[in-house]
């Protein structure tokens, strides 16, 4: 069997991997949660904080440190926890970070892998995590998974067993262990599940297993085999569940904070945990309550509260979208300008922002697929995004379980004809199709400033000319971009038209649209202006016709 070591590149690609696997699970998983509620959403919540946390770590520069790494995976999984089972799962990165940065310290030098014995006090120094963020644990939950996972790594590497058979030994523990949790807690064996945290933690140790080894074993879908009992009745008497989850990162909190805050939110409800995030005076809380002001109230005479989530947990089931996604449809815009980001963003769309001097590449663009939350998106490239780029960004996308639809706009113009009428209650296929006929619909073109002397189909120019420009040709040479602004806007109308819109890039004053407002209501009596600064760079002008 061949393996590889778990340096700084290798935790990179469990992250990724382990966000995938989550994907492709998450529907199985939610359909465990049965417990603290049956609110089936602890598959999406473990996904979301994942994600979060591959998003932080993939964003560092190139670096060998696996404690930088795993340092990371533990912030942005505090920073994004979702849920009970998300801030679980942000103390299980926290114990990686901590043993890791303990570890370089003792060597005095960077760490750049994660051994056997490593791994094992991570696991072990994760199980005290857990327990201080939750209190006394629960048997059968996803704590019983991991405390065994921990004993088992203890004892692989008590046995000098390398990386990888650790690993081996980790994940068939914690498949046992799994298993068992039936037999833990009388609600699950009940429901005839298992625990929905501990299955989306073996998920994710089976994916760092695949990532040393190369191997994962292949698992039957843990589904629900509820006991039949048709004569079980409740008791007119039980409680009725929380109706809230509240969620809030506290900053400025001291020790004595932290116990009187789980005390109050323990007498406003249940599933309470506080999770430090290893700086000192920072906490993720969450708390399952009736009160969600009181619970919010509570962080604010210890603390202060930042990020606050409230969610309902009485909503009825099928509420989750595909895939545990958060939205069923999303758009997503490639924008350029500040002002084009909040104008797009405006309307309703998510905005991946092109970065000076640097084209948009498929891992920005799957960052930004999956960073939308949604199970289908549909993407407006606007020009920004080389079809290669764009092919292979969308493909990793749908491989991780996102229906991309890319919209054909070549232009923000464009895109903002096809975001006009998109609408999320069609079906893709309708929609993608609405979107697309809008974009090409839209007659484009853009003015910029000549640099040169040249010979143009539109005659000479100088430089300092502005150049009206539709396809690949100069159409319109004016003594500056107002006018050749101008004199496109007429060749683009010639067609027809109701809707002229202008976008003014970085540097255009605010004279250039009063001039060609003035222009319009002179020469195109009936016809919509409407013009927005949207500060992108290149073109000085980009103008659409619809």
């Amino acid at each position: 069997m061949s393996t590889r070591r778990l340096d700084a590149s290798a935790l990179r690609g469990w992250a990724h991997a382990a966000v995938g696997d989550l994907i492709s699970h998450t529907d199985e998983i939610n359909r465990l949660n049965v417990f603290p509620v049956a609110d089936a959403d602890t598959g999406t919540n473990m996904l979301f904080t994942m994600r979060s946390a591959w998003a932080q770590a993939d964003a560092l520069p190139d670096t060998d440190d696996v404690a930088q790494v795993a340092a990371a995976l533990a912030r942005g999984a505090l920073y994004g926890a979702r849920g009970n089972s998300g801030v679980i799962l942000s103390q299980i990165l926290r114990g990686l970070a901590d043993v890791t940065a303990e570890a370089a310290a003792e060597r005095k030098a960077v760490l750049d892998d994660v051994d056997g014995a490593v791994l094992a006090s991570a696991l072990r120094r994760a199980v005290t995590l857990v327990v201080a963020s939750i209190g006394q644990p629960v048997p059968g939950t996803i704590f019983s998974v991991l405390r065994d996972a921990a004993n088992a790594a203890e004892q692989a590497v008590s046995d000098g067993a390398p990386l990888a058979d650790v690993l081996v030994t980790v994940v068939d523990a914690a498949a046992v262990a799994l298993d068992k949790t039936p037999g833990q807690l009388t609600v699950l064996a009940e429901a005839g599940v298992v625990d929905a945290g501990g299955r989306g933690l073996l998920v994710l140790l089976d994916a760092m297993r695949a990532t040393v080894t190369g191997h994962a074993p292949i698992r039957q879908q843990y589904v629900p085999t509820p006991l039949h009992t048709p004569d079980r009745a409740v008791a007119a008497d039980a409680p009725a569940p929380p109706q809230f989850e509240v969620m809030y990162l506290l900053t400025g909190c001291d020790a004595g904070g932290v116990d009187k805050l789980r005390d109050e939110l323990e007498g406003l409800g249940e599933s309470v945990a506080i999770a430090a995030a290893g700086v000192d005076g920072q906490y993720s809380v969450h708390a399952h309550v009736d009160d969600a002001g009181a619970a919010v109230e509570a962080g604010l005479a210890v603390g202060s509260p930042s990020r606050i989530q409230v969610t309902s947990l009485t909503r009825t089931g099928g509420a989750h979208p595909a895939g545990g996604w958060a939205h069923s449809r999303a758009v997503l815009s490639v924008v350029d300008g500040v002002g084009a980001q909040e104008l797009f963003a405006g309307e309703g769309s998510h905005v991946l922002r092109v970065q000076p001097d640097t084209p948009v590449s498929a891992k920005q663009l799957l960052h930004a697929l999956v960073d939308a939350g949604a199970a289908q998106v549909m993407v407006l490239p606007n020009g920004y995004v080389a079809a290669e780029e764009l092919v292979a960004g969308c493909t990793a996308a749908i491989g991780w379980g996102i229906d991309v639809v890319p919209v054909p706009a070549a232009s923000m113009v464009q895109g903002l004809a096809a975001l006009a009428v998109h609408d999320a209650e069609r079906q893709a296929v309708d929609d993608g199709y609405t979107m697309a006929r809008a974009a090409a619909g839209a007659r484009h073109g853009s003015v910029r400033v000549a640099t040169e002397e040249a010979l143009t189909w539109a005659g000479m120019c100088k430089p300092g000319d502005g150049l009206g420009i539709s396809g690949d040709e100069v159409l319109v040479v004016g003594e500056d971009i107002t006018a050749a602004g101008a004199g496109l806007i007429d060749l683009l109308l010639a067609a027809g038209g109701e809707l002229v819109t202008v976008l003014t890039g970085v540097g255009v004053d605010g004279s250039v649209a009063a001039a060609l407002h003035e222009h319009v209501h002179r020469n195109h009596l009936g016809i919509e202006l409407v013009i927005y600064h949207t500060d992108h760079r290149g073109d000085a002008l980009l103008i659409g016709v619809e």
